[in-house]
C-alpha cells in the first residue's frame, strides 16, 4: 500500500511517501532552503584555478559557484582533452550555467555549463554532443531505436536524453518537442543579453516536479493533499491512485503521524525493533553511523545475534539515509562479524535496500577494521541542516565546558591579579562554576582570597553555558554593593 501525503497550504511545503504505513521519504521546501538545482544563471568567471582544473563563478547568490573544466561546453567540444582549464575559460568571461548541486556548509553551489532543458519526453542539451536513454527503459531494442532516432534529429553539438515517457510517443511528437526545447534555449540566450550583472535566468520548481514524479511512479494507493488546486493538477498525472482532499484543522502531517517520524529523524539515537540502536554523527565532511546491540541479547549463539542485529541495522540505515537526506561519505560501524559470509550477507542486503533510493549511491565495501564505506549523492542540505541551527551553547560540537574546567580557568585568571592595587572583584558566573571555584561549603575561599589579596564577590546568573566574567575591580565598599559575598 502506497500513500503520498502532501502538506502544501503553508509557506513551508513538504510531502511524505509511505509504504505499508511506514515513512520512506520526506521532502521539504521552504523559502530559505529552496533547492537551486536545475536553476539557470547568467554568471561571470571570477577565478580560474589551474591546480583544481576549475573556475569559480559569480551567479548572483551569496557564495560563488564551482565549475569543473569537464563541465565547460568549450572543453566538451574540444578535441584536446589534456589541456588545462586556462585554455577553456578566462576571468571575467560571461556564460550560462545550471546548478547541479546546492551549496552546503562553507561550499558554494556546484554548476555545469552543459545546460539541460527538460520536456515531457526529452532532456535537451544544446552543447551535450551525445544521445542517451533512460535506464528505466529495459528493452535493448527500444533503446537502440531511440539512439538512432536521436542521432538523426540532433545536430553534432546537441545532446538528447530520452525519458521513460518517450516510449508512448511517435517520432513526430519527439521532433515537435525538440523544436520547442530549441526555442526555449534561444529565449534563454535572448534573456541573458539584457543582464548587466550575474543573476537568475530560469527558476525550476523542483518541489512540484518531485511530487509529480512520485505520483507518476505509484501503481496504486492514495494521495492525500491539503490544497485543492494541487489535487486537481495531480489527478491528471495518474488515474491508478485515489485522491483525497484534506481540509481539517489539525495539520495533515500530525493527523497521519508523520511529524513523529520527523522528530525521530532528527535524533542522535535511533532504536531498532529488537532493542538494538544506531547512533548518528553528522559532520560537514562525512556521516558516521554506529551499530550497538543495546538490549538485544538473542536466543542463539553470539554470531547469530550479531548478524540479526546488523541485518536490522542495515535496513534502517538505508531508510534513515533517505529520511535524513544524508549525502557525501557515509561510514557504518557494524558490530564486528568474524564470518566472511555474514559480511557478504550485509552487503547484499544493503544493495537490495538501495534500489529503493533515487539518489545515486556507490558502495565501497568493508575496511580492514570492519567499517562499511559508501557515498551517496548530495544535491541539497540534509534534513538536520534544513530544520536545525548550530547550538549557540556548544557551537555545534554537542559538548560544553564543565563547571570545573571553567572554575579552574577563573582561578588562574584571578591569580594573575594577585597583589594588585584593588581590594575586591565582582565576578559574574553560574552557581556551579562558583561552587567549583570555592569548593564544598566554600572551603577554598579563604585560601584563594589570601593568595590573591582580593575579596571575592559574586553575581550569580542562570545560564545553560558555564562561564565567568570579571565585571569590576575596586574597593570593598564599592564592590560589595553590587555583589554578594557568599
Amino acid at each position: 500500500m502506497e500513500t503520498l501525503i502532501v502538506n502544501y497550504n503553508s509557506r513551508e511545503k513538504r510531502f511524505a511517501y509511505l509504504k505499508n504505513n511506514r515513512v520512506e521519504n520526506i521532502i521539504y521546501d521552504r523559502p530559505e532552503h529552496r533547492s537551486l538545482v536545475g536553476n539557470i544563471y547568467y554568471g561571470t568567471v571570477t577565478k580560474v584555478l589551474p591546480g583544481m582544473n576549475a573556475v569559480f563563478i559569480d551567479i548572483g547568490e551569496e557564495k560563488n559557484a564551482y565549475l569543473h573544466r569537464d563541465m565547460l561546453p568549450s572543453y566538451l567540444l574540444s578535441a584536446e582533452k589534456q589541456k588545462s582549464v586556462t585554455s577553456f575559460a578566462h576571468q571575467g568571461e560571461k556564460m550560462l550555467v545550471q546548478v547541479n548541486k546546492d551549496a552546503t556548509g562553507t561550499k558554494g553551489a556546484r554548476v555545469t555549463g552543459i545546460i539541460e532543458i527538460q520536456g515531457p519526453n526529452l532532456i535537451y542539451m544544446p552543447k551535450g554532443r551525445y544521445v542517451a536513454v533512460s535506464k528505466r527503459i529495459a528493452d535493448e531494442g527500444q533503446k537502440a531505436a531511440f539512439r538512432r532516432m536521436g542521432s538523426r534529429l540532433k545536430t553534432v553539438e546537441e545532446g538528447i536524453i530520452f525519458r521513460t515517457s518517450a516510449i508512448s510517443s511517435t517520432e513526430e511528437d519527439i521532433l515537435s518537442e525538440l523544436t520547442d526545447l530549441r526555442q526555449n534555449h534561444q529565449e534563454l540566450l535572448q534573456k541573458a543579453t539584457a543582464f548587466k550583472k550575474p543573476g537568475l535566468i530560469f527558476q525550476k520548481d523542483s518541489f512540484i516536479e518531485m511530487i509529480l514524479d512520485q505520483v507518476g511512479k505509484m501503481s496504486s494507493g492514495e494521495v492525500i493533499v491539503d490544497d485543492l488546486a494541487l489535487k486537481k493538477q495531480l489527478e491528471e498525472i495518474n488515474n491508478q491512485v485515489n485522491y483525497t482532499y484534506y481540509n481539517g484543522k489539525e495539520n495533515i502531517f500530525s493527523v497521519h503521524k508523520v511529524e513523529h517520524e520527523i522528530d525521530k529523524a532528527l535524533k542522535h539515537i535511533v532504536w531498532l525493533d529488537n532493542g538494538a540502536y544506531l547512533i548518528f554523527d553528522e559532520t560537514e565532511a562525512l556521516t558516521i553511523i554506529d551499530v550497538n546491540t543495546g538490549k538485544f541479547s538473542g536466543k542463539t549463539d553470539y554470531q547469530e545475534t550479531v548478524l540479526k542485529t546488523n541485518q536490522l541495522a542495515a535496513k534502517e540505515v538505508v531508510r534513515q539515509l533517505r529520511l535524513r537526506d544524508i549525502g557525501g561519505i557515509v561510514l557504518i560501524d557494524f558490530i564486528d562479524m568474524t564470518r566472511e559470509k555474514d559480511k557478504q550477507s550485509i552487503l547484499t542486503l544493503i544493495e537490495a535496500e538501495l534500489t529503493k533510493d533515487q539518489k545515486r549511491t556507490k558502495m565501497i565495501g568493508f575496511t580492514p577494521l570492519g567499517i562499511l564505506q559508501l557515498t551517496r549523492k548530495r544535491t541539497k542540505v540534509t534534513l538536520s541542516e534544513a530544520l536545525e541551527i548550530k547550538c549557540p551553547v556548544c557551537d555545534g560540537t554537542g559538548r560544553i565546558l564543565s563547571p570545573e574546567t571553567v572554575g579552574f580557568r577563573l582561578e588562574r585568571e584571578l591569580l594573575e591579579h594577585r597583589n594588585s592595587e584593588f581590594e575586591a572583584v565582582l565576578i559574574e558566573t553560574t552557581e556551579k562554576v562558583k561552587e567549583a571555584l570555592l569548593g564544598p561549603n566554600e572551603a577554598h575561599r579563604e585560601a584563594l582570597e589570601e593568595l590573591t589579596h582580593i575579596k571575592l564577590y559574586f553575581s550569580v546568573q542562570p545560564s545553560p553555558r558555564h562561564y565567568y566574567v570579571l565585571k569590576q575591580f575596586g574597593n570593598v565598599n564599592e564592590i560589595s554593593q553590587k555583589g554578594l559575598d557568599s
